[in-house]
């Protein structure tokens, strides 16, 4: 497993070791040791337990997010994605954060097997870049719906240059995700 840093301190990517042979290959998704000790090395520190798994499905365009939970359930996310493929992105939305407002963006497919830890305090939403992408999560606190916000995809202010398939001018969005208010006007954590 190579876990590095990504633009955004506190966001990293995780590639983990594929043994392949002509029968098809084996990977280990997840181990608690070896995610904590690269985290530990970058200087990072450990999550919270993850406590829910979740799985969705999407069509091609399909934009879920930017999603997140304000205390005293907030959310760590690790994702993959282990059909198709999406882009996926964080923001840190950290009132007081020096990196305010930043975002980083990389692509997770069944081909590349790469996750992304997305850390309390960041938004999260991503794009399927095929149909049919199904998407994998872990979390550090439970579903809590009264917690749960949203920030629009498509803020100036954030600026995210989501990778829309050919020939779609919009995503296609859930109505809460298509309502959510801008970056200014969300209610947000603070450091």
């Amino acid at each position: 497993m190579r876990i590095e840093a990504t633009a955004l301190p506190g966001v990293v990517t995780i590639e983990p070791a594929v043994f392949g042979d002509d029968r098809g290959w084996f990977m280990e998704s997840f181990h608690l040791g070896k995610f904590e000790a690269g985290l530990a090395q970058l200087g990072l520190p450990a999550p919270r337990p993850f406590v829910q798994d979740n799985h969705s499905v999407s069509k091609a365009g399909t934009l879920r997010g930017l999603h997140y939970q304000l205390p005293p359930h907030p959310q760590g996310k690790l994702v993959r994605v282990t059909q198709g493929a999406a882009f996926d992105v964080a923001v840190d939305i950290r009132r007081g954060s020096p990196h305010f407002g930043r975002w980083v963006g990389v692509e997770l497919s069944a081909a590349n097997r790469r996750q992304l830890w997305v850390p309390e305090g960041f938004a999260h939403g991503f794009l399927a870049l095929q149909d049919d992408t199904h998407f994998l999560y872990k979390t550090t606190d439970v579903y809590a719906k009264d917690c749960e916000r949203s920030i629009r995809w498509d803020d100036a202010a954030i600026g995210i240059h989501w990778p829309l398939p050919a020939g779609l001018a919009q995503p296609l969005l859930a109505p809460k995700d298509a309502a959510a208010p801008l970056l200014a006007q969300a209610d947000l954590p603070s450091l």
